[in-house]
């Protein structure tokens, strides 16, 4: 049986729903974007070859997890998968790929700069990379699984010294998803006011992962509890691609290569 992390949210957990359906979104919001050789890199369990497999010519996921991408060999047998813990990224050539997606993978990368001008080097000239990413601004708690979050500047920044072009979008919601955003951040504060010595940015991160999983699992369960079908309605379609950064949940960058 599979166990679900709630840094891994899940499709399969109802009190999951609200982050599983913004993730997709990053999916969907990129569907009409991408085209010819596409690489992924964190394909995770796989949440969004479905959605853009039809638009590509062919499609290369990446992942750490060896057991990942054993059930994705298994559930996609003509998709392509490689475990890999990058950057850099091994055996794959410059110039190859017309799209890269790397949705909720840069804040887990200790060198982001090199992670991106990766990103950069494996695309074909005229090719474009799309990547989300929390928008600190919105953030309720340090995450430890998290090496760092940024705002939208930093981002820009970040990318503008990399790629030729930078279209700084967000991931957005609309009134249902502000609601469960703001009854969650009721909730977390609710915990947090114990931590009279803000120990969350002073402890290591190995060290607050396990209550901080623990914690995060109880609160959504008691979100889930207590608003019902506000968790259990939302969908993708709540979600809105959103024209300025600072308005997301997540930031959602297009990032291009010149010709």
């Amino acid at each position: 049986m599979a166990t679900y992390t709630t840094e891994i949210a899940s499709d399969k957990l109802v009190s999951d729903n609200p982050i599983h359906q913004r993730l997709l979104k990053a999916y969907i919001a990129a569907r009409p974007m991408v085209s010819g050789d596409l690489l992924e890199v964190g394909c995770g369990e796989g949440r969004g070859v479905e959605v853009l497999l039809e638009k590509v010519d062919s499609y290369l996921g990446l992942d750490k997890i060896e057991e990942v991408i054993t059930s994705l060999r298994a559930k996609f047998p003509n998709v392509a998968f490689q475990q890999a813990v990058i950057p850099p990224f091994k055996n794959i050539a410059s110039n190859t790929y017309d799209t890269v997606v790397s949705f909720q993978v840069i804040e887990h990368i200790e060198d982001d700069k090199l992670f991106l001008e990766e990103i950069y080097r494996v695309l074909k000239p005229g090719g474009k990379a799309i990547i989300s990413t929390p928008n600190i601004r919105h953030t309720l708690s340090r995450n430890p699984w998290h090496i760092r979050e940024y705002t939208s500047k930093e981002l820009i920044t970040l990318c503008e010294e990399i790629f030729d072009k930078v279209n700084a979008m967000g991931i957005g919601g609309n009134d249902k998803v502000w609601s469960y955003h703001e009854e969650n951040r009721k909730s977390v504060n609710k915990i947090m006011r114990f931590d009279v010595l803000n120990l969350q940015h002073k402890l290591p991160a190995s060290v607050l992962r396990w209550p901080y999983e623990v914690l995060n699992r109880m609160n959504r369960n008691k979100l889930h509890k207590k608003q019902g079908n506000a968790v259990t309605d939302i969908s993708h379609e709540d979600y809105l691609l959103v024209d300025h950064p600072d308005q997301g949940l997540d930031l959602f960058y297009v990032l291009e290569k010149k010709r």
